[in-house]
């Protein structure tokens, strides 16, 4: 222990001459650490428990009850915050606080909660309503106020601090409700689980008339005894479901197992697998700033070996630099990151509103994170202290540089086997999914980790046949094995799953626009009334005209059953008429339009005679022949409710094929005249635009706009292709550059110190400055250039892989016959995997070149 303690000493005291490397290993280390813990802590703030819910609901009253319109008895758990009711019938009567005395004992307060439009300037938006009477002493922490006063009177309210941002001010005045009803702001109150919930608070019934509905209604009591679990089972049975602060405060185990959610056995296994690799990462980057310290260090560990230290003790030495710097980052990144965690959940639950719960730090999840960074400080410093253990100090006291031993070249048993095993597990995880393929990639990379030091010899026979500076850099990182393999193999791992996630997003993203099913082309807004009658559409179409002033509107129209309800009219399709493809595509899913010659040039962006010509007799276009059978369209014209199960009316209507404005669009344009002669009768109810507002809030708030008018207005818009792809590419590159330049630099600069002597001679016998620079350019070159091919021979077979779940489609019947798989799409983007594999290395060999010094540093040479 004394030689253990005077090692840690020696360590800390490096550690503290040599600052810069001390805090670029703290920084590896420390960075997963932080990263992680913050996520683990605001993920645990974030969910929030029935117990910590209890405030917010119960304030501070003995139970909540919550009633129901029918009195049907009802099912919940231990809390009371999940319930449905059971089968049966009840009556529908409201209750009355004098029934309810004669249930339980105590005194009551009413409560009740829902959403209404709420125009704070000239736009409407859907607001949260809690009624209650805060002002009395059985609501206290239930929205603890900020400013101002509660609401007195019904044409009072307190609002939330979301409601400020929308524009609310106390002592002005906001309008609720579709008739812009005046209420008076009072007051700013805070929700403890929600405080981005825009919201605001009146007495029962300021704002919202009585209901009697579900879990938005009901009493808070204060009771003179605990309400027990016998109690809640005896209100159970009379349509109350209880939430009783006594049995949620002392749930028992087996109440509090049924509640939480069982952990997902995927998630936990994602998440393994993204741990293994972030330590395998800082491994195999900390390594080369490990070896850099012995390099430095090797003079003064030969020393110590002069005086009789043995191999031993200087390898233990290198350890604690490993221990002392990992436990200082691994310390000290948690702590950070649990800081972090807690502000940047604070901050974003009011910004994105969020549940929020009190500050919670799971401390064994923490603790595991902790100790994992120390354990990647001392597995990133073991190689480094089997050199230290191995050196010949009489080599290093007279300058000479080691090199490793020539007959040891890794495990390449090891990880070929390793290869195998993870190809063999990549091709039996093509059905299993997602996880099972990133299992497999693992052990893929596990084994290319393990071959790297063979192929880094292997790559030596090729020298021969390189420039000289690149030969004399291929050269050297042979003899220095471990050094070159720790960073080929990290800039490897990251190629790797750039490559990975890079093939798979760009296969799932040419899926999904393949699949991209819409009658009109992009750029399409529209905007219909379902189940409107002639006045409430004659508002929706003025307000559509006064919000859109300068789109051009093409009107549409939608089918009605004799009882003037709106019915959708979809493409008939019998699931036993299928061969291969069992399930429907997206088109029959949708509700074909109806038009005329306008809608006709609308939807194909020009004139056509001949398809204009049918759509006048009667006869339906088609933009696909899918939909077209023997010269006819068999259409099922249904309720629009989602629901409904049963067709109104089958029937066929003649068609011709012709072609939209893109080659996307799909579906069927049906003339009015062909839906009459079917017995039904159609009326406008729709219209089109390429009128789509530039960015998403506009948007939005013009369907808030439009929903204020009328609550049943719905938009749809036909969207081209996103930059999401972009955008993901951009940041798998981001990421796999920051990790390759990080490990080639850091061996570039142990290589060049290396090399130094060699560089001097090359200068000394005349060498130009350009040829060192090209030298050190080069070896940064070939690392990065080794790892990214490496990675990319991985990535591809994990990739190509991880398209497969991605992608695949299992086709069924309606009844959920499960048939064979569908088609694969792959999608290589060839420009990204050509900026990572080659772009990369590239510009870390250039970068190398640029900072190199080129002066050479003549030193005594003993031989």
């Amino acid at each position: 222990m004394s030689a253990f303690r005077a090692a840690l000493r020696i360590s800390r005291r490096d550690a503290w001459r040599s600052k810069g490397r001390s805090a670029l290993v703290m920084v590896l280390i420390g960075l997963p650490v932080l990263a992680i813990t913050a996520l683990l802590t605001g993920a645990a703030t974030t969910s929030v428990n029935p117990q910590e819910k209890l405030p917010s609901l119960l304030g501070s009253a003995d139970a909540r009850l919550i009633t129901a319109p029918s009195r049907a008895p009802v099912e919940q758990d231990y809390s009371g915050q999940s319930f449905g009711p059971s089968p049966g019938d009840g009556t529908g009567r409201q209750w009355t606080v004098a029934e309810l005395g004669t249930l339980i004992k105590g005194r009551f307060l009413r409560w009740q909660n829902n959403a209404v439009e709420v125009r704070v300037t000239d736009v409407y938006d859907r607001t949260e309503v809690l009624e209650v009477d805060l002002r009395d002493p059985m609501t206290r922490g239930m929205r603890p106020l900020v400013a101002g006063r509660y609401a007195a009177a019904p044409g009072e309210a307190a609002v939330s601090r979301a409601m400020l941002d929308r524009g609310a001010r106390i002592g002005g005045t906001i309008k609720v409700t579709r008739r812009d009803r005046p209420v008076l702001v009072v007051g700013v109150i805070e929700n403890p689980n929600r405080p981005g919930l825009p919201e605001l608070a009146g007495l029962p019934e300021g704002v919202l008339s009585h209901q009697n509905d579900g879990d938005s209604s009901g009493w808070l009591v204060q009771t003179p005894d605990p309400v027990d679990r016998a109690e809640i089972r005896r209100l159970n049975r009379v349509g109350l479901a209880v939430s009783s602060r006594h049995v949620t405060e002392n749930a028992t185990r087996s109440e509090l197992a049924r509640a939480d959610t069982p952990s997902n056995l995927r998630e936990l296994t994602s998440l393994g697998i993204m741990v293994v690799l972030a330590v395998m990462e800082t491994v195999l980057l900390a390594g080369p700033a490990f070896a850099v310290g012995l390099r430095r260090r090797r003079r003064e560990l030969a020393v110590l070996a002069a005086q009789g230290a043995s191999g031993r003790q200087l390898g233990t030495i290198v350890l604690a630099d490993g221990l002392v710097l990992g436990g200082a980052a691994a310390l000290l990144g948690a702590a950070l990151g649990i800081g972090a965690g807690a502000l940047g959940e604070a901050l974003l639950a009011r910004s994105l509103d969020w549940t929020h719960g009190p500050v919670e730090v799971p401390w064994p999840p923490v603790l595991g994170v902790a100790a994992l960074g120390v354990v990647s400080g001392l597995t990133a410093a073991i190689v480094p202290a089997i050199q230290a253990a191995r050196q010949r100090p009489a080599q290093v006291l007279a300058g000479r540089a080691s090199t490793d031993a020539h007959k040891r070249a890794g495990r390449p048993v090891l990880g070929f086997a390793l290869v195998l095993l993870g190809l063999g597990a990549t091709y039996v995880a093509l059905r299993r999914g997602q996880v099972s393929v990133a299992s497999s990639a693992l052990l893929l990379v596990l084994g290319l980790v393990a071959l790297m030091p063979w192929l880094v010899q292997a790559s030596e026979r090729l020298a021969g046949r390189l420039p000289l500076p690149v030969r004399l850099s291929v050269r050297d990182a042979s003899r220095h094995r471990v050094r070159t393999a720790s960073a080929a193999a990290a800039v490897m791992a990251a190629t790797m799953v750039a490559v990975t996630v890079g093939i798979g997003v760009s296969s799932s993203y040419a899926k999904r626009e393949a699949k991209r099913d819409a009658v009109a082309p992009t750029g399409t807004l529209a905007i219909s009334g379902r189940g409107l009658d002639d006045q409430g559409w004659a508002r929706l179409r003025a307000e559509v005209g006064r919000r859109l002033p300068a789109a051009a509107l093409t009107p549409g129209q939608e089918a009605m059953d004799a009882r003037g309800r709106g019915l959708a009219l979809r493409p008939a399709w019998d699931h036993r008429s299928c061969r291969e493809r069992c399930v429907p595509p997206g088109y029959l899913f949708m509700s074909l339009p109806i038009g005329d010659e306008r809608l006709l040039t609308f939807l194909q962006r020009r004139h056509d005679p001949q398809a204009a010509a049918a759509l006048a007799a009667g006869k339906a276009v088609a933009f696909n022949p899918e939909v077209v059978r023997d010269g006819m369209i068999e259409l099922d014209a249904r309720d629009q409710d989602a629901g409904a199960t049963k067709p109104a009316k089958v029937f066929k209507v003649p068609a011709v094929v012709s072609s939209g404005a893109e080659p996307t669009q799909t579906g069927a344009l049906i003339p009015a005249s062909a839906v009459r002669a079917a017995g039904l009768d159609v009326a406008e109810r729709a219209v089109y635009t390429t009128g789509i507002p530039a960015d998403l809030d506009s948007l939005d708030r013009l369907g808030r706009d439009l929903r204020a008018v009328s609550g049943i207005a719905f938009l749809d818009t036909v969207e081209g292709p996103d930059d999401g792809l972009l955008n993901t590419l951009l940041v798998l590159l981001g990421a796999a550059l920051v990790v390759v330049l990080g490990g080639t630099f850091a061996a570039t600069g142990l290589a060049a110190a290396d090399m130094r002597q060699d560089l001097d001679t090359l200068s000394a016998v005349g060498g130009p400055s350009r040829t060192r620079r090209l030298v050190v350019a080069a070896q940064a070159g070939y690392i990065a250039l080794l790892g990214a091919l490496v990675g990319l021979a991985g990535g591809a077979v994990s990739g190509l892989a991880l398209s497969y779940p991605l992608t695949r489609e299992f086709y069924g019947t309606l009844e959920g016959i499960v048939g064979a798989p569908g088609p694969v799409t792959i999608s290589i983007p060839w420009l990204f995997l050509a900026g990572v594999v080659l772009g990369l290395p590239l510009l870390a060999a250039l970068l190398a070149g640029l900072v190199t010094r080129t002066r050479p540093v003549l030193a005594r040479r003993v031989a």
